[in-house]
């Protein structure tokens, strides 16, 4: 089995175990744990789960988005068939409305129609959050060319956490940091999240960033080395109990699978020239197999 799995589902039992079931913003509770943490060397294993089927070409799209693009426009996806985003995306009108639970000012909480009004500049969009900071600071730019110049250098820091900010974004990044090092011809990279929802947000997450990690050292002639992953609320929507226990039984009695592997186009060395078209040309993923599909809801 890859060793991702094994450490998912250890993650995934350790939460229906000692997990305690609060109370958020969505009004569907969850089940969390305070903290954990998650390492993975990429020269051993290229992280993606196979206990379920794991959508990676939505993946490959919102990491471009993010990272490459530097987009907050949803269209964007929608143009490569990825609809991820669609529940946060600012109508028309510049108005983005939904059900959750807000204080009520006398020290309860209650559930109702929250309208955030962004301004009809920010229509179908998801605010100042994600790939719009990576933009208006240059983060990519500066960070490839740190890593081509002064790789020791030991300020390689991207943050999405930018508090100025913070009230025109929709959702403030949950995977909000992440720190650089180039260490014996490998880069590295630590990753800090402040909110991840276990059975939806986290594969995503680690093979989007292992993809990152991936491209930035194809594009700066370095190797892909370890990840440090740093959660705090790693927790489970109490709708999405069922579908880890269906993983977690298809972990114990199901085949034993391989982790895939990772083609970069050699030809192309300019992170922002790899293709992000729907087609994805310049990545393959190969002998990806797995358990089939899994549904988890989203709580917005």
């Amino acid at each position: 089995m890859a060793k991702w799995d094994k450490e998912y589902i250890k993650l995934c039992k350790k939460i229906l175990k000692n997990g305690v079931e609060t109370p958020n913003r969505t009004g569907t509770n969850t089940i969390k744990i305070p903290f954990y943490s998650l390492e993975f060397d990429l020269q051993k294993e290229f992280p993606m789960l196979t206990t379920k089927q794991f959508y990676y070409k939505r993946a490959l799209h919102e990491m471009f988005w993010i990272y490459q693009a530097a987009s907050n426009d949803v269209r964007w996806l929608q143009e490569r068939n990825v609809k991820i985003w669609n529940e946060w995306e600012i109508n028309e009108d510049g108005k983005w409305i939904a059900s959750q639970m807000v204080p009520d000012g006398k020290g309860n909480i209650e559930k109702k129609e929250v309208v955030k009004d962004f301004g009809k500049e920010y229509a179908h969009t998801i605010g100042t959050a994600y790939g719009w900071i990576i933009k208006k600071y240059n983060m990519m730019e500066n960070l490839i060319h740190t890593i081509k110049n002064n790789p020791t250098d030991r300020r390689m820091v991207i943050s999405l956490w930018q508090d100025e900010f913070l009230k025109t974004a929709v959702l403030p990044s949950c995977v909000w940091s992440t720190e650089w090092d180039v260490t014996g011809g490998k880069l590295n990279l630590l990753v800090h999240q402040r909110s991840c929802d276990v059975p939806l947000g986290l594969p995503f997450d680690v093979f989007e960033h292992a993809m990152l990690l991936s491209l930035v050292a194809h594009c700066t002639n370095l190797k892909p080395g370890k990840i440090m992953w740093s959660i705090k609320d790693a927790h489970i929507y109490v709708n999405q109990i069922d579908g880890i226990k269906e993983q977690i039984k298809r972990f114990e009695e199901l085949e034993n699978l391989k982790a895939p592997t990772v083609w970069i186009n050699p030809e192309v060395r300019d992170f922002f020239k790899i293709d992000n078209s729907i087609d994805l040309k310049d990545i393959k993923i190969e002998n990806y197999n797995h358990h089939g599909k899994i549904e988890f809801p989203i709580s917005k």
